[in-house]
C-alpha cells in the first residue's frame, strides 16, 4: 500500500511531463487526488494503538545492510496526510499561475510538484536510514527547480542559496549515516533498519557526535536559528504555491527527523544536548517574530513567521514530555494548514495588485471582502486564536515549556504577543483603510475570489475550525507514538505538585 502511495505521484510526474501540454494541469490534479484517496485508505487501515504498521521490507544492498523498508506510525501517518492534502490544493490554487510565461509552463511546474510529493511521502514512510537519506536528498531536485524556474525576479539566486544550505546539511547527514552504520557493525549486526538500530548500544562519545550530525541537518531543513537564512529569500522569490510545498511539507522533514532519529536513535545524546537545543529554539521563537514585524514584503513576512513557529515545535520536542511531543506533532499539522492558507491568499492578492509590498497595499478589504476574510482566518490561526486548531498545539507546547522551566515558558509565551503584532499590523496596513478611486475602477484589483479560488482554500479553513474544536482525532493518532517514544527515551511526565496541609507535596507520575 505504501509503495503504491509513493509510486502514484511519481508516475504522475512523468505522465504530466511527457503527455500533451493541454492535459498537464488536469492530469496533475487527477494524480494528486488519487494519491489523496490512497492516503485516506492508508489512514483507515491504520490502527490507532501505536507501533509501526503497514510495513514492508525487502533487501536492497544486503551486504551493506540496506533495505527498501517502509512503514508508518502515528507521526508518519499524519505527515503523509498533510502532504497528500496540500498538493492538490496547491495545484488548484495555482491553476492560472501555471501558465506563467516567465517560467517553464504548467507541465514543468506540475511534474516537479508531483515529484516533490512522491519523495516527501517516501521520506515520511522510510524505516531504513539509508533509504531515508536517499529520498531526503532527492527532495532537493524538484524543490530547486520549483524555486528557480517559477516566481519573482531574483528566484535563481534564492534557489541557489536554498540548494547550498540543503546540500551542506545533506553532506553532514551522510557522514552521520555512515557513522551510524559503523556503530551498528561494531555492535555485531551491520544494518540501517531503524527498528534494529534503536536496540543497539552506542558509546557516549559516538552517540553525541552522531546526534550532532543528524540534528544539524534537520535544523537546516526545519529551519532553526542560526541556519535559517535561506528561508526568507526562498519564500519571497518563489511562487506562493511553491512556498506552501517547501514550508508546509518539505520543512516538516526537519522536525519529523528530530522525533524519528534524534530522539529515537540517540536518546541519551538528545537529553545531553537539550539545553543548547532549547536555547536555539527560544532564539528562533523571538528572533523570527521580531524579523517578521519589520518586513515590507508579505511573502517574506509569512516565511519568517515560520522560523518562530518551528522554534516552538522544536521546543515541544525537546521539552521531553507527552504534552510537548503531542503538541509538536499537532503544531506540525496545524502550522501546515494555517500557513498554507496565508501563502495562497497572499498569492491571490498578488495576482490582483501586482505587488506584495505592504507599503503599496491598503483598502483591499472593501474591494475583495472574501479574500480579506480568508486571509484574516489564516492570520488568526497563525497567532493562535482560541477556536482555531493552532491554539491547541500552541497551548500544549507552551505548557511543556513551563514544565521544563518557568523561564523557558516565559520566553516562549512572548511568541503569542509578537504574533498578534505582526499579524494584526499586517492586516491593518494591507486590507483596512480607504481604497483609492483608481483601484475601485480597476477590474482586476477589485475582483473578489472566484469559485475555483475559494474551493481551493475552503478545505484549509474547515481543517482549522474542525481541529480547533475537535483535536482529539489527531491526538488519538499522535499520543501512542509519543508515549512509546518517551518510554524509549526514559522520560516520565512530571506529575502535578499540590501543597498539603503540612507543606508536603504529592508528585504523581505521568499520563
Amino acid at each position: 500500500m505504501l509503495s503504491v502511495l509513493i509510486a502514484v505521484p511519481l508516475v504522475g510526474a512523468f505522465a504530466v511531463y511527457f503527455l500533451p501540454r493541454e492535459l498537464s494541469k488536469v492530469l496533475a490534479i487527477g494524480f494528486s487526488l488519487v494519491t489523496l484517496v490512497i492516503a485516506i485508505v492508508v489512514a483507515f487501515r491504520y490502527k490507532v494503538d501505536g507501533g509501526m504498521q503497514l510495513t514492508e521490507t525487502h533487501d536492497w544492498m544486503k551486504q551493506f545492510g540496506v533495505h527498501y523498508a517502509l512503514g508508518v506510525d502515528g507521526l508518519g501517518l499524519l505527515m503523509v496526510l498533510l502532504a497528500a492534502v496540500l498538493v492538490p490544493i496547491v495545484l488548484i490554487a495555482e491553476w492560472p499561475a501555471l501558465d506563467d510565461p516567465t517560467g517553464g509552463g504548467p507541465k514543468v511546474y506540475a511534474a516537479w510538484a508531483l515529484a516533490l510529493e512522491a519523495f516527501s511521502l517516501a521520506v515520511f514512510c522510510a524505516t531504513d536510514v539509508f533509504l531515508f537519506y536517499v529520498v531526503f536528498e532527492a527532495t532537493l531536485i524538484p524543490a530547486y527547480f520549483l524555486v528557480g524556474s517559477f516566481g519573482r525576479p531574483g528566484r535563481g539566486r534564492a534557489a541557489l542559496k536554498f540548494l547550498l544550505f540543503q546540500l551542506a546539511g545533506g553532506l553532514i547527514l551522510l557522514a552521520a549515516v555512515v557513522g551510524l552504520y559503523v556503530a551498528s557493525a561494531r555492535a555485531g549486526t551491520p544494518t540501517y533498519l531503524i527498528s534494529d538500530l534503536a536496540k543497539i548500544h552506542i558509546d557516549t562519545v559516538t552517540e553525541r557526535w552522531l546526534f550532532v550530525g543528524f540534528f544539524t541537518a534537520f535544523a537546516i531543513k526545519a529551519p532553526l536559528f542560526p541556519v535559517h537564512t535561506w528561508l526568507a529569500d526562498t519564500t519571497e522569490k518563489a511562487t506562493p504555491g511553491t512556498s506552501v510545498l517547501l514550508v508546509c511539507v518539505l520543512d516538516k522533514i526537519g522536525t519529523f527527523g528530530m522525533l524519528r532519529f534524534c530522539l529515537g536513535l540517540f536518546p541519551d545524546a538528545s537529553r545531553w544536548a537539550t539545553p543548547v537545543v532549547v536555547a536555539l529554539a527560544l532564539i528562533s521563537i523571538v528572533y523570527g517574530a521580531l524579523l517578521a514585524i519589520g518586513q515590507d514584503d508579505m511573502l517574506r513576512l509569512i516565511g519568517l513567521t515560520s522560523l518562530s513557529h518551528f522554534g516552538l515545535i522544536t521546543l515541544g520536542i525537546f521539552a521531553f514530555s507527552s504534552q510537548g511531543g503531542s503538541g509538536a506533532i499537532l503544531y506540525m499539522i496545524n502550522h501546515g494548514i494555517g500557513t498554507a492558507l496565508l501563502f495562497l491568499t497572499a498569492g491571490y492578492l498578488h495576482r490582483r495588485r501586482g505587488t506584495l509590498s505592504i507599503r503599496e497595499l491598503s483598502g483591499q478589504e472593501r474591494l475583495t471582502p472574501v479574500l480579506a476574510g480568508l486571509f484574516l482566518v489564516g492570520g488568526l490561526a497563525t497567532l493562535g486564536l482560541p477556536g482555531l486548531s493552532t491554539f491547541v498545539s500552541e497551548f500544549l507546547v507552551l505548557l511543556s515549556g513551563f514544565q521544563y522551566h518557568w523561564f523557558v515558558g516565559a520566553i516562549a509565551i512572548t511568541a503569542v504577543v509578537l504574533a498578534a503584532i505582526y499579524v494584526l499590523w499586517l492586516y491593518q496596513r494591507t486590507f483596512t483603510g480607504p481604497a483609492s478611486p483608481v483601484l475601485e475602477a480597476d477590474p482586476v484589483a477589485s475582483r473578489d475570489l472566484g469559485v475555483r479560488e475559494i474551493a481551493a482554500v475552503v478545505p484549509l479553513v474547515v481543517g482549522l475550525l474542525l481541529f480547533g474544536f475537535v483535536p482529539q482525532p489527531l491526538l488519538n493518532v499522535a499520543n501512542p507514538m509519543i508515549s512509546d517514544l518517551m518510554s524509549h527515551v526514559g522520560v516520565r511526565d512530571p506529575g502535578p505538585t499540590v501543597a498539603g496541609a503540612t507543606g508536603s507535596t504529592n508528585d504523581g507520575g505521568g499520563n
